[in-house]
């Protein structure tokens, strides 16, 4: 049999494979659901739950990658492009309007 421990605050401690059908003290057969990143048991529920607050899990997560030079050098020169051809039309409508 496939058993589960978890401690005296119903924590994940663990797992193991047993000859016996009779479950050792702080262990149950039921299995933790994936993705769970500090499992908690509940005895009268018979479940698993999650334990772990959100600012816990999301310190787990790998940062951001670091964006790609040339993509931000690409974005950069469109930009630039057509701020100078914002300008550019800026100062013919100047020009175009003073000699009228």
């Amino acid at each position: 049999m496939h058993i589960y421990y978890y401690d005296e605050k119903f924590k994940y401690q663990g797992e193991d494979v047993i000859d016996n059908d009779e479950l050792p003290k702080n262990a149950t057969d039921i299995r933790p659901q994936e993705g769970l990143y500090l499992p908690e048991y509940d005895e009268k529920k018979r479940l698993w739950f999650e334990s772990a607050s959100e600012e816990y899990i999301e310190s787990l997560q790998p940062p951001e990658p670091e964006p790609d030079i040339t993509d931000l050098l690409k974005k950069q020169s469109a930009l630039l492009s057509l701020q100078l051809a914002r300008l550019q039309a800026d100062v013919e409508a100047l020009k175009g309007g003073g000699a009228s």
